[in-house]
């Protein structure tokens, strides 16, 4: 639904409010929500703002509203007042595993490691949420940052079995395989990786590093040329001219 409709929508709403004595505010927080959360992921984050305000002023009980002004928050980097309404979400309606998710992510990209864990494993744990396998991912990158490979290569094994294709699970583990001289079994993960998403210069990277190690000149030779002309600026292009000059 794009905004402009949910604006004509909100417009009923809000008609229909003026006419029952403000008994259908929880409507219009609800459409409001809908509408902020579609800013958001456009980047409008003015008009996300306003929304969202304005959800939460017809409905201060919206926890949608609050996960959403969460992210929100987060990304105007309003730390402390997107953990607020992150809690306040959870505490209107703890059952809700894609904020338990986001939520464990924020707290992972504060360093805090054993709390994210714990929401991550909340979402994992929902029979119901379709998307366990984002989750599972997340969890096993939080566990990369904390330093635990095996917790967070089980993570990533587990999130594959949800969702074979799933991208960003396949490019942590070939780069894990990669970092423990697994070199054939992060090129199985490498190659679906690259089946299935756009190269980026640190994927680049990564193949030059894979198919070096495992002595196979000309198909590193070829990750290199893509490299060095698709992003000749980034800093791997840059790494990988010093380990040529070291060669």
């Amino acid at each position: 639904m794009t905004p402009r409709l949910l604006g004509l929508l909100l417009l009923g709403a809000l008609v229909a409010v003026g006419c029952a004595g403000g008994q259908d505010s929880r409507r219009a927080s609800d459409i409001n929500t809908q509408l902020g959360m579609n800013y958001l992921q456009q980047g409008n984050l003015n008009q996300a703002s306003e929304s969202l305000e304005r959800a939460l002023q017809q409905n201060r009980r919206n926890a949608e509203a609050h996960a959403a002004k969460a992210v929100l928050s987060e990304r105007l980097e309003q730390y402390d007042d997107a953990e607020r309404h992150f809690r306040r979400s959870l505490r209107l309606d703890d059952e809700q595993p894609s904020v338990r998710n986001n939520y464990g992510r924020f707290l992972c990209n504060r360093g805090r490691y054993g709390e994210a864990q714990q929401q991550f494993d909340y979402a994992i744990d929902d029979p119901l949420y379709r998307r366990r396998h984002v989750a599972l991912a997340n969890a096993g990158l939080c566990a990369l940052r904390d330093e635990r490979m095996d917790v967070a290569e089980e993570y990533l094994r587990r999130s594959l079995e949800h969702e074979p294709n799933f991208a960003p699970a396949l490019r942590r583990l070939a780069r894990l395989r990669y970092d423990s001289g697994d070199y054939v079994s992060a090129r199985g993960y490498y190659q679906r990786y690259t089946q299935r998403s756009d190269q980026t210069a640190s994927t680049l990277l990564l193949g030059v590093r894979i198919e070096t190690a495992l002595d196979n000149r000309d198909e590193a030779a070829s990750y290199a040329l893509r490299l060095r002309s698709q992003f000749p600026e980034s800093d791997e292009a840059r790494e990988l001219r010093e380990i040529e000059r070291n060669d």
